[in-house]
């Protein structure tokens, strides 16, 4: 990861800027790096799905592997939303607006993009989301 804009130890520090272009070099190849990983366990799902077999001839053994197989299929599709949110992040550092709150356009905090580079909503304005969805839920 060597990159002419980041220092090798470089962590986002509050005393900066908030979004400069070093943060957003930060956050764009934590990003990628992210989005490599989930790709190649995508593919990596898909040659175990592809190479097993489910004629199985045993029946509690077939439960078993299409346990499995479902399995694999609901994690390779988080994946996939997952990397769909990652490309959004990185449009938004395309655009500029990677880092603010969508609902608030205020600052997210850098600890919260450090533990959740995907956010789109502030800690506050998150926890008011969920507060309104467990209202509707238990309506």
């Amino acid at each position: 990861m060597s990159n002419p804009l980041l220092p090798p130890d470089y962590r986002p520090s509050e005393e900066e800027e908030f979004m400069n272009a070093r943060q957003r070099e930060y956050f764009r190849i934590k990003l990628l790096a992210w989005r490599t990983e989930l790709l190649q366990e995508s593919n990596e799902t898909l040659r175990n799905l592809q190479s097993e077999s489910l004629a199985v001839p045993d029946m509690a053994d077939r439960a078993t592997k299409e346990t499995d197989r479902s399995l694999e299929l609901r994690t390779r599709d988080r994946q996939r939303k997952l990397i769909a949110k990652i490309d959004d992040a990185l449009r938004r550092i395309d655009e500029g607006t990677y880092g603010y709150c969508e609902e608030t356009d205020e600052p997210i905090s850098l600890r919260r993009l450090e533990a959740r580079p995907i956010a789109t909503l502030s800690l506050e304005a998150q926890e008011r989301h969920e507060r309104l969805e467990r209202t509707r839920r238990d309506d």
